[in-house]
């Protein structure tokens, strides 16, 4: 997969993944328009959203309802560095919710791969290459 990423100006940052933008810009207290989330918050989305798509496949598979179901991700960061110290999510269910179900559709969600990533990360290499400015202009 590749995902092209633009700079449309200013602090905004747009990526082309799969026929989506996905657009992020900063908040205009670090000097952005404020006009789409954060990349580190679309980031921290990302994780609680793929938990959300595990939750689904497991009340999907057992004939569950998902109506009323949410899951809410709590996060925590050192306030000295800014750094992000720990990540949890609550998934939340009405009380006809199976009993029986509770533990399993935590564990359903704790599957998802973007945990299993972060707990395995990737190497992550960054390079420089020179283009033609006139193909450039068309990317992505």
């Amino acid at each position: 997969m590749d995902i092209n990423v633009t700079l449309p100006g200013g602090k905004r940052v747009d990526a082309h993944v799969d026929g989506f933008v996905v657009r992020t810009d900063q908040p205009r207290e670090h000097g952005g328009e404020g006009s789409a989330p954060e990349p580190f918050a679309l980031f921290l989305a990302s994780l609680g959203a793929c938990a959300g798509i595990y939750v689904v496949g497991f009340c999907r598979a057992r004939n569950i309802p998902t109506d009323g179901i949410r899951l809410v991700e709590h996060t925590e960061s050192d306030p000295r560095t800014g750094r992000l110290v720990s990540v949890s999510i609550e998934v939340q269910v009405p009380a006809t919710f199976p009993a029986e179900y509770r533990d399993a559709i935590a564990r359903a969600a704790a599957a998802c791969k973007i945990k299993k990533t972060l707990a395995d990360p990737p190497q992550l290499t960054v390079t420089t290459a020179i283009v033609d400015a006139a193909a450039a202009v068309g990317a992505p």
